[in-house]
């Protein structure tokens, strides 16, 4: 049974959370990107540690009913090996002139996709696929796609396994919903005479169509703008890989220049969209303020004006009692006065009680210290799968704990900054950090912290606290800092100084 969900992408990502594209009106440019996405759910089998052998089968969905496949699927230490083998699969080009390819997938329980890796179906549509897999629990699907480097399935799903009384051993079913990405998201905002097929004449490796069909969809979605270098990465080798391919070179590499071309293409379409999406968030958020504070000034100027009508009738009312209601006057105005002396010390106490007993409660989840920027929580690198932007279990458990703390004092704001070390290329540490700060916020979103009140930045290598000339250094610059200010516990989150650090 699938379900269409209307959402705000926030992750990232994500989740690299990629997913369909719908355009809306805005003055810039560019567009700004919703998103569509459908639900579904698969049996998710739970192949029991170094069992023996057992075989899965696959058939295909209404989209392609004729398509047949099994699956051998052994676990062994440290990984579950897959062999699979298809039938009768058709072009994935009758989906529509974006697609070229399909891709199996691995389903969590959690309805986490994993790409497994591409299918391309030989002659009488039959393909085979030998991978491995570090996931114990796991569904399996085939989708169309546009190319092999995707990070989220698409709706075209033309194969799904399922339990036969093959399936050996110890086998738990469990029922794994999952998103996909509605058809059509590479080329919503697109002029429709621009989307056309890319012919193939059967002598050029697939991989270097794919490469083109990629950098054309990172185009489409505006790479260009918001990740240049990313985009110029992914038209070099491809570049590469065309001339290879017309000069007869060596084939192996210009499929691997090819490859390479279409991951990097996806990289930059995933870094445009988080970008689109974060500026939208910003315009919202100000609009926001904006409309707060106009709304305000009107509730002044009515209160004023019925101030100042009640205040004439009282006058016209009590002309004969002017000055007993002048005395009366004078002595609220005391009394006003004295509150008015009494109330900001009485509200700065409040807040400096507010602000320790926060800095306690979060301390017992992260290690948090105060500052002159606000309350400052550290993640460390340990909490991230390495070298990725992944929230470990662990990491996801601290992070619900902070957002029930967060919760609990409305008016507070967060901002989320990510730092590398310097091991890697300076393009890769920046992204990696961007990237785990976001990963971070839409978690917390997730829990219900207002996206809102969430800012992220990345800061790469820069602003190292240790020396990354050792690994205890390095590690300690390896981490996630999450800033909490607002006027609750009075502290503003602002330019980073050495005292604050």
């Amino acid at each position: 049974m699938n379900r269409s969900l209307p959402i705000l992408l926030a992750m990232l990502v994500g989740s690299t959370g990629v997913c369909a594209q719908n355009s809306v009106e805005t003055p810039n440019p560019a567009p700004i990107y919703r998103v569509l996405v459908v639900g579904r759910t698969i049996k998710a089998i739970n192949y029991r540690h170094r069992s023996a052998e057992t075989k899965v089968d696959f058939r295909g969905t209404s989209l392609m009913p004729s398509a047949i496949g099994d699956a051998d699927v052994q676990s062994k230490e440290g990984a579950i090996r897959v062999d699979v083998r298809f039938h009768h699969l058709q072009p994935a080009s009758q989906f529509g002139p974006e697609y070229m390819t399909y891709v199996l997938w691995a389903i969590t329980p959690e309805g986490r996709p994993v790409n497994l890796g591409e299918v391309l179906p030989g002659h009488g549509g039959n393909a085979t696929l030998d991978v491995t897999s570090d996931l114990q629990a796991f569904g399996m699907i085939v989708t169309a796609e546009p190319y092999f480097a995707v990070t989220r399935p698409s709706d075209v799903v033309v194969m799904e396994n399922f339990v036969t009384n093959q399936t050996n051993g110890t086998v738990e079913e469990v029922d794994a919903k999952f998103q996909l990405l509605k058809r059509g998201q590479y080329t919503a905002n697109v002029n429709p005479g621009d989307v056309t097929p890319i012919a193939t004449n059967g002598k050029t490796p697939i991989e270097i169509y794919e490469a083109r069909n990629a950098v054309r969809i990172a185009r489409w979605t505006g790479a260009q703008t918001y990740a240049p270098d990313t985009l110029n990465k992914a038209e070099l080798d491809l570049q590469n890989a065309e001339e290879l391919d017309a000069h007869h070179g060596n084939r192996k590499d210009a499929i691997t220049d090819a490859r390479e071309g279409s991951q990097m293409a996806e990289d930059a379409r995933l870094i445009t969209v988080r970008k689109m999406i974060a500026q939208e968030q910003e315009e919202n958020r100000q609009n926001a303020v904006a409309a707060q504070a106009e709304a305000q000034a009107d509730a002044a100027a009515a209160q004023r004006a019925h101030e100042q009508a009640e205040s004439a009738r009282r006058e016209q009312a009590q002309a004969d009692a002017a000055r007993q209601a002048a005395e009366a006057e004078k002595q609220a105005a005391e009394a006003e006065a004295q509150h008015a002396r009494v109330q900001p010390n009485q509200a700065e106490n409040d807040r400096a009680a507010a602000r320790a007993r926060l800095e306690q409660e979060l301390n017992t989840v992260l290690q948090t210290r105060d500052t002159a920027r606000g309350l400052i929580m550290n993640m460390s690198d340990v909490l991230f799968e390495f070298g990725k932007y992944t929230l470990k279990p662990e990491a996801r458990e601290k992070l619900a704990k902070v957002s029930g703390i967060l919760l609990a004092y409305p008016g507070l704001k967060l901002e989320i900054d990510g730092y590398t070390d310097n091991v890697g290329g300076d393009q890769f540490n920046q992204t990696l950090s961007e990237e785990r700060a976001d990963a971070v916020r839409d978690y917390l979103a997730s829990q219900g912290v207002s996206a809102d009140a969430i800012t992220t930045r990345g800061f790469g290598e820069a602003d190292p606290v240790a020396s990354n000339d050792t690994s205890q250094g390095r590690q300690q610059n390896r981490r996630v800092e999450l800033v909490v200010s607002g006027d609750a516990i009075r502290a503003q989150a602002g330019a980073m100084t050495t005292a604050a650090r």
